[in-house]
């Protein structure tokens, strides 16, 4: 015998009926929606959570439960899965923008000590330069910014832009774009 459920199911609105319906059947969304549709759809029929649950693969009918009390609160919303464990993202967008904005300018031999880049010498000159916010930038943060912008670690030691490589002619030093580098990426 199940328990009696704290926090039932509120009515679903046609709308919202038919988008779970379509979500519940389709290839192109992610399998974590699909399954919370299903579920939500088994429930609204009347199937006991553990029921709902079992019936669409899980194992806890507790899940289920918290599944209906966010759909309760925040309607289709809750098919979408929020953070899922981690550190929180410390840096903001423009903050991430800060951090681009001083790996694409070329760095000052006299005062970095380089002519290339690497994830040190930008960490040490957002330390030096970025003030309170960027005191405990790391390299990873660094990289993990670097990579979502494009930017790739080359052989040369060096961190470039993907898709595009600086050849040598007989004219001079030409930048050469890739025009497929997006569908190569994927």
């Amino acid at each position: 015998m199940t328990r009696r459920q704290k926090n039932p199911l509120r009515g679903i609105t046609s709308e919202e009926r038919q988008e779970l319906e379509r979500i519940s059947r389709a290839t192109s969304e992610s399998v974590s929606r699909v399954t919370r549709a299903q579920v939500l759809l088994a429930v609204a029929k009347g199937v006991s959570y553990a029921a709902a649950a079992e019936a669409c693969g899980r194992r806890s009918g507790d899940a289920v439960a918290q599944l209906v009390e966010r759909f309760n609160r925040e309607g289709l919303g809750a098919l979408t899965p929020k953070h899922g464990g981690g550190a929180r993202t410390q840096y903001t967008a423009e903050q991430r923008q800060q951090i681009l904005a001083v790996a694409q300018q070329q760095p000052e031999l006299e005062t970095d000590g380089v002519s290339q880049w690497s994830l040190v010498t930008l960490q040490r000159r957002l330390r030096a330069s970025g003030g309170a916010e960027f005191a405990t930038v790391s390299t990873y943060t660094i990289g993990q910014v670097l990579h979502e912008a494009g930017y790739s670690w080359q052989n040369s030691r060096s961190w470039c832009r993907t898709g595009s490589a600086l050849r040598r002619r007989k004219s001079g030093v030409v930048t050469v774009v890739d025009p497929d580098a997006e569908v190569k990426k994927t």
